[in-house]
């Protein structure tokens, strides 16, 4: 799959870039079909609680996969589910311990939607890095929020994910207020700030070069449930970890 110009030449040039939903909904080819997305959406109403957030917080929920890819091979093979672990220096607040997250159910793993978005992150972190045999995690995020209980969807704060590439996909935002992108250098000064608002908006890092975090989360109408869903891709150069 062909990453798109514009946005390679902002990561070039920045070292991130924004994709309108739209856009990214045409370059997954069917797997940006409505119907194809319809059920990749709804897979996040079944995430499980994450029960490894060292604040005590339990306002998000998550599942994860794994998938290995090999130069001049398309495509990525799905790994054995296994522990997601971040060194301390990248995660202050959860790293330094293996979390066993609930597996990615077999069908969204292996869905049109998934596999398009996989392709596209993976030839942006070739346009960046070159071809290598590539780590990659896939992370479904749901952080939920309640009156006076915010969620915080990077509660370790703006960082570092300790990888080459990292591709952020809105899936949906429900009843919610905050929840900006920010992205800054490692000296601190903020580079960019906005909302990934619509289905699919997603912003690609060029990781070794910048952080990234995002506000806290709060509903728009403290009544009615609220939650902000995402999912993250991450590509490191090499094996899966021993």
């Amino acid at each position: 799959m062909t990453a798109p110009a514009g946005p390679l030449a902002d990561l070039a040039a920045r070292g991130f870039a924004r994709i309108p939903g739209a856009q990214m909904a045409s370059l997954m080819a069917e797997g940006g079909r409505a119907d194809a997305l319809a059920s990749f959406f709804a897979s996040w109403n079944r995430l499980e609680t994450d029960a490894f957030m060292a604040d005590g917080g339990r306002y998000r929920r998550r599942r994860i996969a794994n998938f290995a890819a090999e130069p001049g091979v398309p495509g990525h093979r799905r790994g054995p589910h296994r522990p997601h672990f971040q060194a301390v220096v990248h995660n202050t607040l959860n790293g330094g311990v293996d979390r066993w997250f609930a597996p990615m159910e077999d069908a969204v793993a292996a869905s049109p939607a998934m596999v398009a978005l996989l392709g596209l992150g993976r030839s942006m972190a070739e346009a960046l890095h070159g071809p290598h045999p590539w780590f990659v995690e896939a992370h479904q995020f749901r952080i939920e929020a309640a009156a006076g209980a915010p969620g915080f969807p990077t509660p370790e704060g703006v960082h570092h994910d300790g990888v080459d590439c990292v591709l952020i996909a809105m899936i949906a935002r429900t009843n919610l207020a905050g929840g900006e992108t920010v992205i800054e250098d490692d000296a601190g000064a903020r580079l960019a700030q906005f909302v990934l608002s619509d289905p699919l908006d997603t912003a690609v890092l060029d990781d070794p070069r910048v952080r990234h975090g995002v506000t806290p989360v709060a509903p728009a109408d403290p009544a009615l449930p609220s939650c902000r869903d995402v999912l993250v891709l991450t590509w490191k150069r090499g094996a899966p970890p021993a």
